[in-house]
């Protein structure tokens, strides 16, 4: 399949669109030539931390106005998603995470407990954890002990251990999450990429089948290797984390060197 054939498109932003606060070539020109083709679009990302809202805030101050709620997937939103299908109105939560991910679960009408009230003698339903840019000790002592003493689940917003920031690499949601994970012996549920509850929702938000839908990365590990099992077709940019040389078993449909790059050969 060409990129002529692609009818709707699935993409990660942080590595792709940005890294930190700093825009990536030819990101507003993007949009631009998505809308110019009627080209309906979805932004999935593995970062938990923040809300739909403050993405689409965000892409407002870079210059790209009218992106919609429904547009927006996150690993968060994806865990809402999870959590509404598996446990009870109101369950009681041990959260990990940016305030993100605490204000899309209390919009769920989860009971959230935080650590400041936490009584490490009561039960709770599930630890979520994701990227916690305030993680310390003391939170992944109370979640590792409400897991091993308490038998609550646990449940992880996304695996990836790193993100790109202006700086470097720097420590994501797959950090903590491993850190409780080796602490309590349990594996946890993992929701975001490259497992296939988001592209799923990403596939029923556009309309669209998997072949005919284009996942645009810069992760192998999540992004192709996720794409690819959910049956998108992939395609990967040298902006992010993963590079050419680390392309192996893990095979993108296309790679370009960046967003420009993409807006040429689609052309």
């Amino acid at each position: 399949m060409s990129l002529l054939d692609i009818k709707a498109v699935v993409s990660d932003m942080d590595g792709v669109l940005w890294r930190g606060q700093t825009l990536l070539p030819g990101m507003v020109d993007f949009f631009t030539f998505l809308r110019g083709q009627n080209m309906p679009f979805v932004l999935a990302t593995n970062n938990s931390g923040r809300h739909p809202e403050d993405y689409i805030q965000k892409l407002a101050d870079m210059g790209v106005a009218d992106i919609e709620t429904w547009q927006i997937v996150t690993s968060g939103t994806a865990t809402v998603d999870y959590l509404t299908q598996h446990y009870p109105h109101g369950a009681r939560l041990y959260v990990i995470g940016n305030l993100g991910l605490f204000h899309i679960l209390e919009e769920a009408d989860f009971t959230i407990i935080r650590e400041e009230n936490i009584n490490i003698e009561e039960s709770v339903d599930a630890v979520v954890a994701g990227i916690d840019f305030d993680f310390t000790y003391q939170k992944a002592r109370t979640a590792t002990l409400l897991i091993r003493n308490h038998g609550a689940a646990f449940i992880g917003t996304n695996p990836d251990v790193t993100f790109p920031s202006p700086a470097g690499l720097v420590p994501g949601a797959g950090s903590v999450i491993g850190m409780i994970q080796h602490a309590t012996d349990v594996e946890p549920t993992i929701i975001g990429k490259p497992k296939r509850a988001m592209f799923d929702v990403a596939l029923q938000r556009l309309g669209t089948k998997a072949s005919e839908t284009l996942m645009l990365g810069d992760r192998l590990s999540t992004d192709i290797e996720g794409g690819h099992a959910a049956g998108l077709r992939t395609a990967m940019l040298l902006t992010g984390v993963s590079r050419r040389e680390d392309i192996s078993n893990i095979q993108p449909d296309y790679i370009f060197k960046n967003l420009p790059a993409l807006m040429k050969a689609w052309c």
